[in-house]
C-alpha cells in the first residue's frame, strides 16, 4: 500500500533534512577535534533534525490535507459573503440617505455597480446569492425603505448561518 503524497512528501524533506544535518554535524565536527568528534555531533544533528521533523509531522502533513484547501475555500467565501453585506449595505445607504441631498447621483451609481459586482462572484455560496439578489432588487426599487430593510435583515442572518464553525 502506496502512502498518501502528504506523507511521502513530508518523508522526502524529513530525509534531505536529516542528511543535511549529518553534514553539517560530520563537518563541524572535523573542524572541532577530528573524527570522533565528527562522529559525535554529525549523531546528535542527525537525531536532533529527525526528533524535529517526527514532532511536527502532523503540522507538515496537513499543510497538504484536502481538509485545510476546504477550510481556505470556506473561508474565502465567507469573506466574500461579508462584501457583499457591506457592498450592498452602502448601496442601500446612498438610495435611502439620512439626509435628503446627502448622496450624489454619480455615487449612487458607483455604489449600485460595486455591490452588483461583488454579489456576482463566483466562490459566493449559492443561498448568499439569492438573498444578494432579493436585497438588490428591494433597494433598486428605491419605494419601500422597510421592505429594503427587511431584505437585508434576511441578507445578514443569511450571511451569518454559512460561516464555518457553527
Amino acid at each position: 500500500m502506496t502512502p498518501p503524497l502528504a506523507t511521502r512528501i513530508h518523508l522526502l524533506i524529513t530525509g534531505v533534512l536529516v542528511m543535511g544535518a549529518v553534514s553539517g554535524g560530520a563537518v563541524l565536527g572535523l573542524l572541532l577535534g577530528g573524527r570522533l568528534m565528527a562522529v559525535v555531533t554529525a549523531g546528535a544533528a542527525g537525531l536532533g533534525a529527525g526528533a524535529g521533523s517526527f514532532l511536527a509531522r502532523r503540522q507538515v502533513v496537513g499543510l497538504f490535507s484536502p481538509v485545510q484547501e476546504a477550510a481556505s475555500v470556506g473561508g474565502y467565501a465567507e469573506g466574500l459573503a461579508d462584501a457583499v453585506l457591506v457592498g450592498i449595505a452602502t448601496y442601500r445607504a446612498a438610495v435611502f440617505p439620512l439626509t435628503p441631498d446627502g448622496v450624489t447621483e454619480e455615487e449612487r451609481t458607483v455604489r449600485r455597480t460595486v455591490a452588483y459586482r461583488i454579489s456576482a462572484y463566483e466562490g459566493l455560496p449559492h443561498p448568499v446569492q439569492v438573498s444578494a439578489a432579493a436585497a438588490l432588487e428591494a433597494i433598486d426599487q428605491g419605494l419601500d425603505a422597510q421592505r429594503a430593510e427587511a431584505a437585508m435583515k434576511a441578507l445578514c442572518i443569511t450571511v451569518y448561518e454559512h460561516r464555518g464553525g457553527r
